[in-house]
């Protein structure tokens, strides 16, 4: 799994993937979320409408993600997760923590 990265504005990354997210690409994602922040974009997207499936590993990377981001005086935000993504979200109560949005503009509309 590859994962682009769109700057947005001044501070914000756009973060998108498609495919598995899991034990192999959930290291790589917190390695783009790294670099996001080092690059002076600490309030990150990540577009989940493209990966079709993610288990305990990629939650987790999410999580890692959402920490990094928020030590660097930022956030994290999901947008379009696929159902299977959803499911996984709600089943570990994640949802709570980060809810999802519909697109990327309305992630940072704050």
């Amino acid at each position: 799994m590859e994962f682009r990265t769109d700057p947005v504005g001044t501070d914000i990354a756009v973060i998108s993937g498609e495919g598995r997210l899991n034990m192999v690409s959930g290291p790589l994602l917190r390695d783009v979320v790294k670099r996001a922040i080092d690059d002076g974009r600490p309030r990150v997207v990540v577009d989940l409408s493209r990966v079709a499936f993610m288990d305990s590993s990629g939650l987790g990377a999410l999580i890692g993600a959402l920490k990094s981001t928020r030590e660097a005086q930022g956030d994290l935000r999901i947008v379009a997760p696929s159902t299977q993504v959803s499911m996984v979200l709600k089943l570990s109560n994640v949802d709570t923590i980060l809810p999802p949005y519909t697109t990327a503009e309305e992630a940072y509309r704050d």
